[in-house]
């Protein structure tokens, strides 16, 4: 049985954005990306308006990641730019995005979350878990309905991002599924 995939947002959970602006929290370093989206050597050079985006991230979250039994793929408005910039920092390896591309923060008159039903397509019938701070009982409802193997959709509080207790949920839902490893 090949891995499950594990959906990676960026903001919220990687990057608890939602924390209070005037205190990092512990274990985080900080990112400023330029809102350009100029490398920073590149940035340094040119003359700009606006404030580079402060983007907190763990570098632990990378180890518990990889060690968790799944499939990465960015499922973030980063896109591939998740792998320019988040990735280095967490030490993951480039990884595989969904090119949310048209849909991207097209809100839908149903309620369901702009990502869900990309989502469901991208995992083609394979399980999934997919970390975010956006999803509800309307995205659990239309994976139900419209995916056919098992779907595991994870809330991560913006304010303090992954947590150990994630990590472990992550991990049992992988376990459930009949995968071999397990987070550390």
């Amino acid at each position: 049985m090949s891995r499950p995939l594990l959906f990676l947002d960026v903001d919220g959970p990687l990057s608890p954005y939602a924390a209070k602006p005037e205190k990092r929290p512990a274990g985080y370093t900080t990112l400023r990306v330029p809102q350009d989206g100029a490398a920073p050597e590149e940035h340094r050079a040119l003359s700009s308006r606006r404030r580079p985006l402060r983007v907190w991230l763990n570098p632990e979250h990378g180890r518990y990641l990889l060690r968790l039994d799944y499939e990465l793929c960015w499922a973030t408005t980063w896109m591939a730019d998740a792998n320019r910039w988040i990735a280095p920092v967490l030490g993951l390896p480039e990884l595989p995005f969904v090119d949310f591309g048209d849909v991207l923060l097209q809100d839908r008159p149903d309620g369901v979350h702009w990502k869900t039903a990309l989502l469901v397509d991208y995992a083609n019938g394979r399980p999934f878990a997919w970390v975010d701070d956006e999803q509800s009982d309307l995205d659990q409802a239309y994976v139900t309905t419209h995916h056919r193997a098992r779907g595991l959709l994870h809330h991560v509080n913006p304010r303090i991002g992954l947590r150990e207790d994630d990590f472990r949920a992550l991990a049992e839902f992988a376990r459930s599924l009949g995968t071999s490893q397990a987070a550390g």
